[in-house]
């Protein structure tokens, strides 16, 4: 069975954007524990914060199937609602993506290794 990928947007409270790093920690142990323990866990999670809006953070991670993902999700929101009341202006989105196979290694790898060294 090949995974999946989960993106979950967070969305911070503007006024709590700089805190974003304390905040997310918060969520990943509130969270994280009874994650790691579920069948469909599969590896860590990345957290990402946008450039353009500070209090918008994307996690993202691998997970075994959408079923599963969804069997947590049902156990983690009630665990969420503080959480979503003292951080966030709306619940998490949660989107799922499976990866394409693209071929990413070519021949003519080494152009592009330095595009800027013909100047």
């Amino acid at each position: 069975m090949s995974t999946l990928t989960v993106v979950e947007l967070w969305h911070l409270k503007p006024e709590l954007a700089d805190d974003a790093l304390r905040l997310m920690q918060e969520m990943d142990d509130l969270l994280g524990p009874n994650a790691h323990e579920h069948p469909g866990w599969c590896g860590h999670a990345q957290f990402l914060r946008s450039h353009d809006d500070p209090s918008l953070v994307q996690m993202q991670y691998p997970w075994r199937s959408k079923e599963l993902h969804e069997d947590l999700v049902r156990g983690e929101e009630p665990m969420l609602e503080s959480f979503y009341e003292r951080c966030c202006t709306r619940p998490r989105e949660i989107r799922y993506y499976d990866e394409l196979e693209v071929e990413v290694e070519h021949e003519h790898e080494h152009a592009h290794a330095h595009p800027h060294a013909e100047a």
